[in-house]
């Protein structure tokens, strides 16, 4: 449904939304503006259908056990648009007895609120920034009933917001890979290509600053995954809109395995194809899903049921086990050439270089996110599959939904950890534990030579430099900006080599069978079906194994270098940049008619919290 307070939103936010704790009613809806319903007042606690979520994910579960949290969510979209909705919500709980005016519903000790955004644009730590201001100022009055600031910071932010680029350092305010290389060590080339295969994972930690912080940064290791690729990442319906019918799974007929797509097709059709589906292995079962409604083009993949192992069968993912196995690469043949070869009804299409050049996006011919020339990001939070960043309990059933095939989510509640069959991994970010169940993904997984060399070096890189250069957040080798460019580099390496003819001693860099079931991927066949013209000039192999590669790799951190030391693109250190979009809101309060001046605490930045 579209509401016309969303007609007249012109920025990027829709919407800013107070929800409160109510001692009977529980999570609810106190405030929007605009109104979330047509038709309704700034109070009215009534939400579309596909919202009925926001009050779960805004105030957390087990929120009581923390003075102030953070959230990011996503909420899927409106019948009528077609991209993700990026929530931020400030948590905050005040004493009682300190309010001013006490409503006659406060019969608890304690009040537990939050203030959230609902934004078109993926900037977390900006839009984190400069709510936890706005959150602070409003307990500050000590009387909720005063909303005059929450109208104010819907005009702000959305002059102060449109045209922000998604391109630079402000994507990624409050992510920070050291932090999560100083935590997880050579572990976090394994969630990499974890979420490289689509697999069903979770990541679990309390609060949820730090769990949201953990797979934010995971995801921001994909050259312009956070940017252009979560737009299709949370297209679910609510529970009481799935459909319970089972004999949808007998409606697909294997013929369905390939589907050729015509680009007139897909010219006429301005979005992705709907015939685009991943071939699956002959011994899985092909089911298919209901699809959502004024959707219908984003196809439901099959969901593949977790293998049946007890939870004995849990191991934790150890250096160790990673080493053992990386002789057993050899014995793993490497898939048929022919297997991955398009149909020949198929048209190879040529992905059209961006207007901009190099650094230009241009739509994906078949992807339909905004892509660069070589393709990326990969369409890997699509067609069912999605990126839940905090996942309520009532989202509970998304797990194990058959039109959900598989996704990265995180959760606090101890239940979801519980559940361990319903997942291919849980990450246990406390304790940098990844848990697989299925001893051959444990064995697809495992690092090879080339893999944990290019995790030493991250490693190395990251600890040398760790006490004195990155003190202001400026440094190159070993920062944040770096960490992003090696990672990049090491996925457009792997993607050249996949395409090169005779080229298991290439793969084997990254693991034979770690390729083939990567192939499998609807992303790496979406991403096949085309031809990017950056691919060219990008060395197959690891770049830790060759010469070619590393002078490759040189010229391109070179020029990441150079974009990190404009003021324009990158100049600012994320911590700097939180101190700036904190400043212009201090600047902003000061035009309002406020109480004494607020001294905000510091942003809580996820991997702060984790000790190396």
């Amino acid at each position: 449904m579209e509401s016309e307070a969303r007609d007249e939103a012109k920025g990027p936010v829709l919407h800013i939304v107070v929800v409160g704790f109510h001692h009977k009613k529980g999570c609810q809806v106190e405030f929007s503006y605009p109104p979330l319903m047509p038709n309704e007042a700034h109070d009215s606690g009534l939400l579309p259908e596909e919202w009925k979520y926001l009050p779960f994910l805004a105030l957390p579960d087990g929120a009581h056990n923390y003075q102030e949290d953070t959230v990011y969510f996503h909420l899927p979209p409106l019948s009528g648009d077609l991209k993700c909705v990026y929530g931020v919500s400030c948590y905050r709980q005040i004493e009682a007895k300190a309010l001013k005016a006490r409503q006659a519903d406060v019969t608890r000790e304690t009040v537990q609120k939050s203030v959230c955004v609902l934004s078109r644009v993926p900037l977390y730590g900006l839009l984190q920034a400069k709510l936890q201001l706005i959150t602070h100022a409003y307990f500050e009055e000590k009387d909720f009933s005063q909303i005059s600031i929450l109208k104010e910071l819907y005009e702000h932010m959305n002059g102060s917001l449109r045209g922000s680029s998604l391109e630079g350092s402000q994507v990624y305010l409050g992510l920070s890979p050291r932090d999560l290389i100083l935590h997880f060590q050579h572990k976090v080339v394994i969630l990499f290509k974890l979420i490289l295969l689509e697999k069903k994972v979770l990541f679990y930690v309390s609060p949820v600053n730090r769990l949201v912080g953990a797979l934010m940064t995971v995801l921001s290791l994909f050259p312009g995954m956070i940017e252009h690729g979560l737009v299709d990442s949370s297209h679910y319906k609510p529970k009481s809109s799935v459909s319970d019918d089972l004999s949808l799974v007998e409606s697909v007929s294997g013929a369905e395995d390939f589907v050729s797509v015509s680009v007139t097709d897909i010219a006429s059709a301005g979005v992705a194809p709907e015939g685009v589906k991943a071939a699956r292995p002959a011994a899985e079962p092909l089911s298919s899903g209901t699809s959502t409604e004024g959707d219908n083009n984003h196809l439901r993949p099959p969901s593949r049921a977790s293998p049946e192992s007890s939870e004995s069968d849990w191991e934790t993912l150890d250096p160790s086990v990673l080493e053992d196995a990386a002789p057993k690469e050899e014995e793993a043949g490497a898939e048929p050439p022919d297997a991955f070869d398009s149909q020949p009804g198929t048209p190879i299409t040529v992905q059209p270089l961006g207007v901009s050049g190099q650094g230009g996006v241009t739509q994906g011919l078949v992807s339909g996110l905004e892509e660069d020339q070589y393709g990326l990001p990969l369409p890997i939070f699509t067609k069912g599959y999605l990126c839940l960043p905090y996942m309520a309990l009532q989202q509970h059933h998304l797990l194990s939904d058959v039109a959900v095939r598989g996704f990265v989510a995180g959760a606090t509640n101890i239940l979801f950890r519980q559940q361990r069959h319903l997942s291919d991994a849980v990450v246990e970010v406390e304790e940098a534990r990844i848990q697989i169940q299925d001893p051959e993904l444990r064995r697809t997984l495992s690092l090879t030579t080339a893999d944990l060399r290019f995790a030493d070096y991250l490693v190395k890189h990251v600890t040398e430099n760790r006490d004195d250069v990155f003190l202001d957040g400026t440094g190159w080798e070993g920062g944040d900006e770096w960490i992003r460019a090696q990672f990049t580099l090491y996925l457009h390496s792997l993607l050249s080599s996949a395409l090169q003819q005779d080229n298991e001693r290439l793969l084997a860099d990254y693991g034979v069978p770690f390729v083939g079931a990567w192939k499998n991927t609807h992303n790496f066949r979406v991403w096949f079906s085309n031809k990017h013209p950056g691919m060219t000039a990008i060395t197959a192999g690891s770049v830790q194994n060759s010469e070619r590669g590393k002078k490759i790799g040189n010229a391109m951190i070179t020029t990441s270098r150079n974009m990190v030391q404009t003021g324009k693109a990158v100049g600012q250190s994320v911590g700097g940049a939180l101190t700036s979009a904190k400043s212009a809101m201090s600047s902003w309060f000061s035009t309002l008619a406020q109480p004494a001046p607020v001294t905000s605490s510091s942003t809580p930045e996820p991997a702060s919290e984790v000790k190396p």
